[in-house]
């Protein structure tokens, strides 16, 4: 095949990042013209990585990733979607034995002037004492668009570059280059580098290259580059004064390899800079070769029948015929994705715009994520971790997705270390979320979303081993020696559990031993017992001997009951809240601890009832505690319904301030669940509360207003709506809704004096049935000791 004519010297196709038009006329330019090589706009160090593009294995979206070997962080990308301009030329290049090249400024380079300039701008800002305002660049596209009368950058492109032919082939495959180069002359001559003021070193490095190219292949060649650069390289420059503006550059030692991307993240600014909207939306563009509407609106049918909706042939006939009508409505040569949008919805969505944030994120946008074949270069760490993933059955995804792991199981447990080690080494593939089923030590729930920048955190992480058990172990044990924290340490002996790092356990253990033996701070301590107490629980599922956690938090919590009624006192508000919630974590922490060292069980709940009867009897402890005591011993049944009324009558007594009395009643039914349901239950705290705020002075009303709305928001609705029927029809009468009378004190009202053993044990089948017959399995060893139980459930009441 014999090439189109053309003017002498190289072809330059300038072109728009990751767009599918301009993608179409390159690869038609190509194949018209035949060039000797291909040089493209991109690192050059990337040149011995371009024959895996033509891998079978290698999937677009994909990016160059380019990093400095002494500072992984220090990163760049270049993405390249299957509709880029630069990936067609690639790939043409290899399927027809023509050398390729790429020609921008070398990443060495770039990455160090990077660092250079943000050091510069930090200068800059601490010399001005503000930040200094970066000029904003000149958008060349949307420059165009406004001069042609468009007030959409992205609707100007689709019309004048994308629509332009209904075909996609235009009759010269060579004219739109010419005409968009004539267009960006004209930019260069008024905006200059538009903001840009790198692209001058960058345009004299794509000029030198291009002169070597031009002597090797006589003059035969083809560059693809942004159409901004188009003018600069044609200009007349020489070559000492392009060596010139290169002389002196700042250099890193880089390393690049291609790295799997997402149409996602092509919706950002990022890489060549030149961030799309719709990729989803390009992609199916160039891969449509024609009738893009109607295959365009199937998919969109598609994708609302698998949520359920109701989409025929009709409303697919209907949408294409509104988008053409809209399309001849608004002038435009074909209809776009804004036509196509405005179809979609009032057709399919029926003027919803709830199933077209669906159709924008799965269609428009688009998750999908790209593949690089095995040989690709790769850190040690990111070749175990890809190991593990394949083994483990774990696959990256770029969309969010929910999993659920049986640790009872090996893989499952398998994946939740991998998961937890990539955690502590900074790579957050997965968050650990609330799960739907057990809350038991035996599952976990994660939520997994693998996204681009990973390759880099795991480039970072490289730094502490080749595996990712070897450098999660490293990382742990150099956090426990640089944490300053007792409650930081605390935190990272949990997740080395979690993890399976028996190696870095030993080094946490002893500086936690020392941080805790020195840390005289109460609240301090109230802050570690809680992972501590957590950690406890993993031995029996995990096979980790906790024995020296339970030492080490046994000593916490003793600390703790000696130290928390002092430190109760001469509180301010933040400080009043703060305390509380601690007060909550170290409740719960020590039930905890109670069941994981049963030798010390008993007397540790007792000195902890000991502290909160203190807590809720004292005058000068804050309100807020004393109230949150009161409840947490009400709670547990240790605390009389009369002497919960008795304390919440001093409480709200007319001597207390009425900021103090506030106070008390947030702690005592804010925050813990069913503090509602409590009020709704017994009306004889009810009353006392209305009783209380009925007699507040109007001035002082306003003043504790916030403090009250903030404790009854948190209520559910129902909730909230059955308070206000019980205040407004005031007190039952006849005593219908006191408590009944019981041997040695009260109970609530709706129970009964004394138990109920039949209606109890009624219950006992159908919890088995819910729970399984085999609660040793269910529970691991947790259970050892009770199978032989056969006492009725309500029996220990």
């Amino acid at each position: 095949m014999t090439g189109a004519p053309r003017p002498a010297g190289p072809l330059l196709l300038g072109v728009r990042h990751h767009g599918p038009g301009s993608a179409r006329a390159v690869g038609a330019a190509l194949e018209a013209a035949r060039p000797r090589a291909v040089l493209i706009e991109g690192p050059p160090e990337g040149d011995a990585l371009l024959p895996l593009a033509a891998d079978e294995q290698m999937r677009p979206p994909v990016a160059l990733l380019a990093h400095a070997v002494d500072d992984p962080g220090r990163a760049a990308f270049w993405p390249l979607a299957g509709f880029s301009p630069e990936w067609v030329a690639i790939r043409w290049a290899l399927a027809n034995d023509v050398p390729v090249r790429f020609i921008d400024l070398p990443a060495a380079h770039s990455l160090a002037m990077t660092e250079k300039e943000e050091e510069g701008r930090r200068a800059a800002s601490e010399d001005s004492g503000e930040a200094a305002p970066a000029p904003a660049p000149v958008d060349p596209i949307g420059v165009l668009a406004e001069t042609a009368g468009y007030d959409d950058p992205e609707r100007w492109w689709e019309d004048v570059v994308e629509h332009r032919a209904h075909d996609g082939a235009p009759a010269d495959p060579l004219a739109a280059f010419a005409a968009l180069g004539e267009a960006m002359t004209a930019l260069r001559e008024v905006y200059g580098d538009g903001g840009h003021p790198r692209d001058a070193v960058r345009e004299a490095c794509m000029r030198i290259q291009l002169r070597t190219a031009r002597k090797e292949f006589d003059d035969d060649v083809a560059v693809v580059c942004g159409a901004w650069h188009v003018p600069a390289l044609r200009a007349r420059a020489t070559l000492a004064a392009d060596r010139a503006l290169l002389k002196g550059l700042p250099k890193v030692k880089t390393e690049l390899t291609w790295v799997p991307w997402t149409h996602r993240r092509l919706a950002r600014h990022s890489g060549y800079g030149a961030g799309i909207d719709s990729p989803g939306w390009y992609a199916h563009l160039f891969a449509s070769p024609d009738r893009p509407v109607e295959r365009w609106m199937t998919k969109v049918a598609g994708l609302l029948r698998d949520e359920d909706r109701f989409v025929s042939s009709a409303h697919v006939i209907e949408a294409v015929r509104l988008a053409a009508t809209l399309a001849a409505m608004r002038g435009r040569p074909l209809a776009g994705l804004s036509e196509a949008t405005d179809a979609v919805r009032a057709v399919m969505c029926e003027g919803s715009d709830v199933p077209l944030a669906l159709v924008r994120d799965r269609l428009i946008v688009g998750g999908t994520l790209g593949e690089v074949p095995d040989t690709a270069p790769a850190v040690p760490l990111q070749r175990d971790l890809t190991r593990s993933q394949r083994t483990l059955r774990l696959k990256p995804e770029a969309s969010e997705r929910d999993i659920e792991l049986d640790l009872r199981k090996d893989t499952d447990a398998a994946r939740g270390r991998l998961l937890h080690r990539l955690r502590i080494l900074g790579v957050g593939w997965g968050e650990p979320t609330e799960g739907r089923g057990s809350t038991g030590t035996f599952r976990e729930s994660w939520r997994l979303c693998w996204e681009p920048e990973l390759y880099v955190r795991v480039a970072e992480a490289g730094i502490w081993g080749t595996t990712v058990l070897s450098a999660a172990t490293a990382r742990a044990e150099s956090d426990a020696l640089s944490a300053t924290a007792l409650a930081d340490v605390t935190a990272l002996a949990e997740r080395c559990l979690l993890a399976g790092l028996p190696d870095a356990l030993p080094v946490v253990m002893r500086v936690l031993a020392d941080r805790a033996a020195l840390d005289t701070d109460v609240g301090h301590l109230a802050d570690a017992l809680p992972s501590l107490a957590r950690s406890l629980r993993y031995g029996d599922v995990r096979s980790t001997d906790t024995a020296a956690l339970g030492e080490v938090a046994a000593g916490l919590a003793e600390r703790i009951c000696v130290g928390l009624p002092p430190a109760c006192t001469g509180l301010d508000d933040e400080g009043a809240a703060a305390l509380r919630r601690q007060v909550d974590g170290v409740h719960t922490a020590i039930g905890l601890l109670a069941g994981a060292v049963p030798a010390n069980a008993d007397g540790l709940r007792e000195r902890w009832r000991a502290v909160l009867h203190k807590l809720a009897a004292r005058d000068t402890v804050a309100g807020v505690i004393r109230g949150r005591a009161a409840r947490l011993l009400l709670d547990d049944g240790h605390l009389e319904q009369d002497d919960a009324a008795r304390l919440m009558g001093l409480a709200l007594s007319p001597g207390t301030p009425p900021a103090d009395a506030a106070a008390w009643i947030e702690g005592f039914v804010g925050g813990a669940a069913g503090g509602g349901m409590l009020l709704v239950h017994d009306e004889r705290l009810l009353a006392l509360v209305d009783t209380w705020l009925s007699g507040v002075s109007p001035d002082t009303f306003t003043d504790v207003l916030p403090l009250l709305r903030r404790t009854f928001s948190a209520y559910e609705s129902g909730v909230r709506r059955t308070l206000g029927e019980l205040v407004r029809r005031g007190p039952a009468a006849g005593g219908g809704h006191a408590a009944a009378a019981a041997p040695g004190g009260t109970t609530a009202p709706g129970f009964g004096p004394v138990l109920d053993g039949p209606r109890a044990d009624a219950v006992v089948p159908v919890l088995r049935l819910l729970l399984g017959p085999d609660t040793e399995a269910e529970s691991g060893t947790e259970a050892e000791g009770h199978e032989n139980t056969e006492e009725p459930l309500g029996a220990t009441g």
